[in-house]
Protein backbone atom coordinates (compact mmCIF):
# COMPACT_ATOMS: atom_id res chain seq x y z
CA UNK A 1 0.00 0.00 0.00
CA UNK A 2 2.77 2.31 0.11
CA UNK A 3 2.72 3.39 -3.69
CA UNK A 4 -0.58 4.15 -2.95
CA UNK A 5 -0.50 6.03 0.11
CA UNK A 6 2.33 8.04 -0.56
CA UNK A 7 0.75 9.32 -4.29
CA UNK A 8 -2.47 10.10 -2.73
CA UNK A 9 -0.82 11.75 -0.06
CA UNK A 10 1.39 14.09 -2.03
CA UNK A 11 -2.01 14.27 -4.07
CA UNK A 12 -3.87 15.46 -1.47
CA UNK A 13 -1.36 18.09 -0.25
CA UNK A 14 -1.31 19.43 -3.81
CA UNK A 15 -4.83 19.74 -4.06
CA UNK A 16 -4.52 21.70 -0.74
CA UNK A 17 -1.18 24.10 -1.64
CA UNK A 18 -1.70 24.88 -5.30
CA UNK A 19 -4.65 24.77 -7.91
CA UNK A 20 -5.87 21.65 -9.02
CA UNK A 21 -8.60 20.52 -11.72
CA UNK A 22 -11.88 20.48 -10.12
CA UNK A 23 -12.63 16.58 -10.56
CA UNK A 24 -9.49 15.79 -8.86
CA UNK A 25 -10.30 18.18 -5.50
CA UNK A 26 -13.56 16.38 -5.69
CA UNK A 27 -11.92 13.02 -5.62
CA UNK A 28 -9.36 14.04 -3.04
CA UNK A 29 -12.36 15.40 -0.97
CA UNK A 30 -14.29 11.60 -0.98
CA UNK A 31 -16.99 13.08 -3.44
CA UNK A 32 -16.46 10.64 -6.07
CA UNK A 33 -14.15 8.91 -7.95
CA UNK A 34 -12.59 11.30 -10.80
CA UNK A 35 -14.40 10.20 -13.84
CA UNK A 36 -17.59 9.95 -11.17
CA UNK A 37 -16.89 13.83 -10.12
CA UNK A 38 -16.39 14.82 -13.94
CA UNK A 39 -20.08 14.06 -14.51
CA UNK A 40 -21.47 15.70 -11.38
CA UNK A 41 -19.74 18.74 -12.43
CA UNK A 42 -21.26 18.22 -15.91
CA UNK A 43 -24.54 18.17 -13.80
CA UNK A 44 -24.26 21.48 -12.81
CA UNK A 45 -24.24 20.24 -9.16
CA UNK A 46 -20.78 21.79 -8.21
CA UNK A 47 -20.48 25.38 -7.06
CA UNK A 48 -17.00 27.61 -6.08
CA UNK A 49 -17.52 30.84 -4.33
CA UNK A 50 -20.84 30.35 -5.09
CA UNK A 51 -21.07 30.38 -8.67
CA UNK A 52 -22.04 27.12 -10.47
CA UNK A 53 -19.22 25.04 -12.44
CA UNK A 54 -19.77 23.20 -15.33
CA UNK A 55 -16.49 22.84 -17.37
CA UNK A 56 -13.77 20.23 -16.80
CA UNK A 57 -10.61 22.30 -17.22
CA UNK A 58 -11.81 24.57 -14.09
CA UNK A 59 -9.19 24.54 -10.94
CA UNK A 60 -9.61 25.87 -7.23
CA UNK A 61 -7.13 26.15 -5.14
CA UNK A 62 -7.19 26.82 -1.25
CA UNK A 63 -8.81 29.27 -0.69
CA UNK A 64 -11.52 28.53 -3.23
CA UNK A 65 -14.90 27.17 -1.59
CA UNK A 66 -16.15 24.02 -3.06
CA UNK A 67 -20.12 23.06 -2.98
CA UNK A 68 -21.70 19.71 -4.17
CA UNK A 69 -25.40 19.78 -4.36
CA UNK A 70 -25.16 22.73 -2.36
CA UNK A 71 -22.81 21.17 0.53
CA UNK A 72 -19.42 22.21 0.82
CA UNK A 73 -16.73 19.76 0.75
CA UNK A 74 -13.37 19.28 2.37
CA UNK A 75 -10.26 17.40 1.77
CA UNK A 76 -10.39 14.22 3.73
CA UNK A 77 -7.41 13.03 5.58
CA UNK A 78 -7.89 9.64 6.54
CA UNK A 79 -8.62 7.38 3.70
CA UNK A 80 -11.61 4.59 3.94
CA UNK A 81 -11.60 1.28 2.56
CA UNK A 82 -15.10 -0.78 4.02
CA UNK A 83 -16.19 -3.65 2.71
CA UNK A 84 -19.91 -4.67 3.42
CA UNK A 85 -22.14 -7.59 3.08
CA UNK A 86 -25.25 -5.10 0.93
CA UNK A 87 -28.48 -7.28 1.63
CA UNK A 88 -31.51 -7.39 -0.87
CA UNK A 89 -33.24 -4.27 -1.35
CA UNK A 90 -30.56 -1.40 -0.97
CA UNK A 91 -29.29 0.71 -4.22
CA UNK A 92 -26.12 1.45 -4.61
CA UNK A 93 -25.30 5.39 -5.19
CA UNK A 94 -25.36 8.13 -3.49
CA UNK A 95 -28.98 8.85 -2.95
CA UNK A 96 -32.30 7.30 -4.92
CA UNK A 97 -34.82 9.84 -6.22
CA UNK A 98 -37.54 7.43 -6.33
CA UNK A 99 -36.64 7.16 -2.32
CA UNK A 100 -35.04 3.41 -1.80
CA UNK A 101 -33.11 2.80 0.70
CA UNK A 102 -29.62 3.36 -0.27
CA UNK A 103 -26.43 0.89 0.80
CA UNK A 104 -24.44 3.76 2.01
CA UNK A 105 -26.52 4.73 4.42
CA UNK A 106 -25.83 1.29 6.31
CA UNK A 107 -22.29 2.62 6.83
CA UNK A 108 -23.37 6.11 8.65
CA UNK A 109 -23.69 4.92 11.97
CA UNK A 110 -19.70 4.22 11.79
CA UNK A 111 -17.46 6.52 9.34
CA UNK A 112 -18.52 10.17 9.13
CA UNK A 113 -16.46 10.35 6.04
CA UNK A 114 -17.91 10.98 2.37
CA UNK A 115 -17.91 7.45 1.26
CA UNK A 116 -18.96 5.75 -2.32
CA UNK A 117 -19.27 2.49 -3.82
CA UNK A 118 -16.68 0.89 -5.83
CA UNK A 119 -18.62 -0.69 -8.70
CA UNK A 120 -22.56 -2.18 -8.23
CA UNK A 121 -24.82 -4.95 -7.20
CA UNK A 122 -28.53 -3.91 -9.04
CA UNK A 123 -31.07 -3.64 -5.99
CA UNK A 124 -32.52 -7.35 -5.77
CA UNK A 125 -28.60 -8.67 -5.47
CA UNK A 126 -26.60 -9.03 -2.36
CA UNK A 127 -23.29 -9.75 -1.48
CA UNK A 128 -20.16 -8.00 -1.36
CA UNK A 129 -19.32 -4.56 -2.46
CA UNK A 130 -16.44 -1.96 -1.49
CA UNK A 131 -17.03 1.64 -0.41
CA UNK A 132 -14.56 4.38 -0.38
CA UNK A 133 -13.53 7.70 0.05
CA UNK A 134 -10.10 7.22 -1.99
CA UNK A 135 -10.58 8.19 -5.51
CA UNK A 136 -7.29 6.93 -7.20
CA UNK A 137 -8.26 3.57 -5.61
CA UNK A 138 -11.70 3.48 -7.03
CA UNK A 139 -10.47 4.46 -10.06
CA UNK A 140 -7.69 1.33 -10.83
CA UNK A 141 -10.34 -0.80 -9.30
CA UNK A 142 -13.28 0.32 -11.45
CA UNK A 143 -10.92 0.30 -14.86
CA UNK A 144 -12.07 -2.10 -17.54
CA UNK A 145 -8.49 -3.04 -18.06
CA UNK A 146 -7.86 -4.06 -14.53
CA UNK A 147 -9.68 -7.16 -14.92
CA UNK A 148 -10.61 -7.41 -11.37
CA UNK A 149 -12.36 -11.36 -10.44
CA UNK A 150 -15.89 -10.83 -9.12
CA UNK A 151 -17.13 -14.32 -8.28
CA UNK A 152 -21.11 -15.17 -7.58
CA UNK A 153 -23.07 -17.84 -6.45
CA UNK A 154 -26.16 -17.63 -8.22
CA UNK A 155 -29.37 -20.16 -7.17
CA UNK A 156 -32.56 -20.21 -9.59
CA UNK A 157 -35.91 -21.76 -9.51
CA UNK A 158 -35.80 -24.10 -12.23
CA UNK A 159 -33.22 -26.65 -13.35
CA UNK A 160 -30.63 -24.81 -15.05
CA UNK A 161 -29.41 -26.14 -18.48
CA UNK A 162 -27.04 -28.30 -18.57
CA UNK A 163 -25.00 -26.38 -21.90
CA UNK A 164 -25.72 -23.08 -20.23
CA UNK A 165 -22.35 -23.04 -18.41
CA UNK A 166 -20.09 -24.03 -21.21
CA UNK A 167 -22.07 -20.96 -23.18
CA UNK A 168 -21.52 -18.60 -20.77
CA UNK A 169 -17.98 -19.20 -20.80
CA UNK A 170 -18.03 -19.12 -24.83
CA UNK A 171 -20.06 -15.71 -24.89
CA UNK A 172 -23.64 -15.45 -25.41
CA UNK A 173 -25.32 -12.19 -27.62
CA UNK A 174 -28.24 -10.85 -26.01
CA UNK A 175 -30.21 -8.07 -27.82
CA UNK A 176 -26.91 -6.83 -29.36
CA UNK A 177 -24.87 -7.06 -26.15
CA UNK A 178 -21.81 -9.73 -25.72
CA UNK A 179 -22.13 -11.38 -22.45
CA UNK A 180 -19.27 -13.44 -21.40
CA UNK A 181 -17.93 -15.09 -18.06
CA UNK A 182 -14.35 -15.96 -17.06
CA UNK A 183 -15.59 -18.95 -15.28
CA UNK A 184 -18.73 -20.80 -15.23
CA UNK A 185 -19.90 -24.29 -13.17
CA UNK A 186 -22.75 -26.01 -12.46
CA UNK A 187 -22.94 -26.61 -8.66
CA UNK A 188 -25.88 -28.78 -8.66
CA UNK A 189 -29.71 -28.43 -10.88
CA UNK A 190 -30.57 -25.06 -9.68
CA UNK A 191 -27.21 -23.39 -8.67
CA UNK A 192 -24.19 -22.11 -10.42
CA UNK A 193 -20.78 -19.94 -9.55
CA UNK A 194 -20.01 -17.72 -11.90
CA UNK A 195 -16.61 -15.46 -12.34
CA UNK A 196 -16.67 -12.22 -13.94
CA UNK A 197 -14.35 -10.07 -14.42
CA UNK A 198 -16.01 -6.86 -16.31
CA UNK A 199 -19.60 -7.42 -15.49
CA UNK A 200 -22.11 -5.73 -17.91
CA UNK A 201 -25.12 -4.63 -15.95
CA UNK A 202 -27.23 -7.09 -14.95
CA UNK A 203 -25.17 -9.35 -16.77
CA UNK A 204 -25.96 -12.43 -15.00
CA UNK A 205 -29.96 -11.55 -14.47
CA UNK A 206 -29.78 -10.74 -18.34
CA UNK A 207 -28.56 -14.23 -19.95
CA UNK A 208 -30.33 -16.47 -17.20
CA UNK A 209 -33.60 -13.79 -18.60
CA UNK A 210 -32.69 -15.14 -22.00
CA UNK A 211 -32.99 -19.15 -20.87
CA UNK A 212 -36.33 -18.40 -18.97
CA UNK A 213 -34.53 -19.32 -15.71
CA UNK A 214 -36.03 -17.23 -12.83
CA UNK A 215 -33.28 -16.52 -10.55
CA UNK A 216 -34.29 -16.61 -6.70
CA UNK A 217 -30.94 -15.53 -5.32
CA UNK A 218 -27.61 -13.83 -6.81
CA UNK A 219 -24.78 -13.46 -4.26
CA UNK A 220 -20.98 -12.07 -4.77
CA UNK A 221 -18.71 -13.86 -2.61
CA UNK A 222 -15.92 -13.01 -3.51
CA UNK A 223 -13.83 -9.47 -5.19
CA UNK A 224 -10.29 -10.46 -6.30
CA UNK A 225 -8.59 -11.94 -2.90
CA UNK A 226 -11.02 -10.64 -0.71
CA UNK A 227 -13.82 -13.16 0.34
CA UNK A 228 -17.42 -13.10 2.35
CA UNK A 229 -15.50 -14.87 5.79
CA UNK A 230 -18.53 -14.91 7.69
CA UNK A 231 -19.92 -11.25 6.79
CA UNK A 232 -23.60 -11.24 7.23
CA UNK A 233 -26.15 -9.54 5.34
CA UNK A 234 -25.99 -5.76 6.56
CA UNK A 235 -22.57 -5.98 7.99
CA UNK A 236 -19.54 -4.67 7.14
CA UNK A 237 -15.84 -4.31 8.06
CA UNK A 238 -12.72 -2.13 6.79
CA UNK A 239 -10.57 -3.74 4.45
CA UNK A 240 -6.99 -4.77 6.10
CA UNK A 241 -3.97 -2.71 4.67
CA UNK A 242 -3.08 -6.17 3.10
CA UNK A 243 -6.38 -6.81 1.23
CA UNK A 244 -6.21 -3.34 -0.05
CA UNK A 245 -2.41 -3.41 -1.26
CA UNK A 246 -3.14 -7.10 -3.09
CA UNK A 247 -6.16 -5.73 -4.48
CA UNK A 248 -4.11 -3.23 -5.93
CA UNK A 249 -1.25 -5.56 -7.40
CA UNK A 250 -4.08 -8.08 -8.79
CA UNK A 251 -5.47 -4.67 -11.22
CA UNK A 252 -2.48 -3.81 -12.28
CA UNK A 253 -1.10 -7.08 -12.56
CA UNK A 254 -3.01 -6.85 -15.61
CA UNK A 255 -3.01 -3.29 -16.61
CA UNK A 256 0.79 -1.17 -16.93
CA UNK A 257 -1.76 2.13 -17.62
CA UNK A 258 -3.04 1.95 -13.80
Amino acid sequence: MKDLNSHDKAGRQGAASEPVRLQVYLAHCGVASRRASEKIILEGRVSVNGMVVSELGTKVGPSDVVCVDGNPVVLEQEKRYVLLHKPAGYVCSASDEKGRPVAVDLLKNSYSERLYNVGRLDMFSTGLIIFTNDGEFAKILSHPSAELEKEYIVDTSLPIPRTLAEEFEKGIRIDGVFYRCLKAEELNARRMRIVLIEGKNREIRRVFDSKEIGIKQLVRVRIGNVLMDGLKPGEYRDLTPTEVTSLLKLCRKHSNAL
